[in-house]
């Protein structure tokens, strides 16, 4: 199990205890989501980073790394492991804008694929 799945499984047993509930088979499930949550973070650490820029210095580089990796676990951990209480359902600005713009990057990959 990952990172991503303990936090997820911590996380859902404080925040929504009856949710968590009436998962079946718990381990895999926050297996599963730890693994789909790693994936979907490095696919778009990957976007938002971008590729090397002209004269970029290495630590230039791994600070502009390190920022894509943290922004899209936030955004990433908000959308499939931070679950909101039965109680919050106000969704966050900002997230759906990360959300929105994910979307639309995949829809342009599937379209720059088509056109092939």
């Amino acid at each position: 199990m990952n990172k991503y799945a303990k936090l997820a499984m911590s996380h859902w047993k404080r925040t929504d205890p009856d949710r968590y509930a009436t998962i079946a088979d718990p381990q895999t499930f926050f297996r599963e989501l730890g693994e789909q949550a790693e994936t979907q973070i490095q696919e778009l650490a990957a976007k938002l980073a971008g590729p090397d820029q002209p004269g970029e210095e290495y630590l230039q580089k791994v600070g502009r790394l390190n920022m894509a990796r943290l922004q899209a676990e936030e955004a990433i951990l908000t959308e499939l492991v931070l679950i909101s209480g039965p109680e919050e359902e106000t969704p966050d600005p900002t997230t759906e804008w990360v959300t929105q713009t994910m979307r639309e990057m995949a829809a342009s990959d599937e379209d720059d694929a088509t056109d092939d």
